[in-house]
């Protein structure tokens, strides 16, 4: 199987594009890449700041990420707050007008304290991306899904990574958190057929047995009794973003961001021991997955509240 990688590019508005082809455009925009073999795919999260879901969207689809530091600005200072309880491999892109003295000074105290350091020079950003690959996880085949469509002729195509094992063509398998059954009829790798796509690779895939409409970020197309779905969570501990300005406390009307989706959520309760959560409807997990409580009504301060690593139904 080709090599290849996923990599968040956040912090600036005008970099990802240096780093590959501009394909699927969202409140995300991807840029691919094939040289020698090893595709690398780019995820821009365009519509941040004005949104805050795409930011942790695509750090959630990232193997690796550039946090490209153009200025100390607030979209920096809330991206910087947020990879902090993130925890994906960080480089940090020094831009011309920012020293590393002042960024030393911001970062201190925090996860990306002794984070690489590099300057803004897409050659040399080019390079180590071409170094970089997704981790190896063996297991059944999972792939999470961001974009889906239909296609004329052809029907319901999703785009996603494959995050687990090797996906096959005509394959059966579950859309989680749903209790449909889908076949997978096709798989295209960066636009070329394949019967099968190993782990880190990023597929378009045709599927049978659903329509595009029923289909949603943050599915996921996997074997029967792999996963676990539900929308009464447990979690444990609570990390609190030790920028957001505000109080978690039980009864609050937050969102959660799980993998890829991000949904309505009610605390129950939460405390340094961790806490109970009631979706609005049922999410894909496994136990000891990362789970982000998000206040995107937050008047000021980073709108991510803090963490929690689910353990299972409440």
């Amino acid at each position: 199987m080709p090599a290849a990688v996923t990599v968040a590019v956040v912090g600036a508005p005008d970099v990802a594009h240096e780093l590959g082809k501009k394909g699927t455009a969202s409140d995300l925009t991807l840029y691919n890449t094939v040289r020698d073999g090893h595709a690398e795919t780019i995820v821009e999260p365009t519509q941040f700041p004005e949104k805050f879901p795409p930011l942790v969207t695509a750090l959630a689809m990232a193997d690796q990420c550039l946090l490209v530091v153009p200025e100390l600005n607030r979209a920096v200072a809330e991206t910087i707050a947020t990879l902090e309880l993130v925890s994906v491999p960080t480089q940090v892109v020094l831009g011309p007008a920012v020293g590393e003295t002042e960024v030393a000074r911001v970062l201190k105290g925090g996860r990306l304290e002794s984070a690489p350091r590099v300057p803004l020079d897409p050659v040399h950003l080019r390079a180590m991306v071409e170094g970089w690959n997704a981790p190896e996880v063996p297991g059944p085949p999972v792939t999470v899904l961001d974009h889906v469509f239909p296609v004329k002729g052809v029907g319901t195509v999703a785009l996603g990574v494959v995050r687990q094992g090797t996906l096959r063509a005509h394959e059966r398998h579950r859309l989680w958190p749903t209790p449909k059954e889908v076949e997978v009829r096709s798989i295209q790798v960066h636009d070329v057929d394949r019967k099968e796509a190993g782990c880190g690779e990023r597929v378009g895939l045709a599927l049978k047995g659903v329509e595009a409409d029923e289909v949603g970020r943050g599915m996921i197309v996997a074997p029967a009794g792999t996963l676990s779905e539900g929308s009464r969570l447990a979690g444990g501990p609570f990390e609190k973003c030790r920028y957001y300005r505000g109080a978690v406390t039980d009864g609050d009307h937050l969102h959660l961001s799980v993998g890829l989706q991000v949904v309505p959520v009610v605390v129950e309760q939460v405390g340094a021991a961790g806490g109970r959560l009631e979706t609005d409807r049922p999410v894909v997990y496994r136990p000891h997955d990362p789970a982000l409580l998000l206040d995107l009504s937050a008047p000021s301060g980073p709108r991510l509240a803090g963490r929690l690593t689910l353990t299972g139904p409440a």
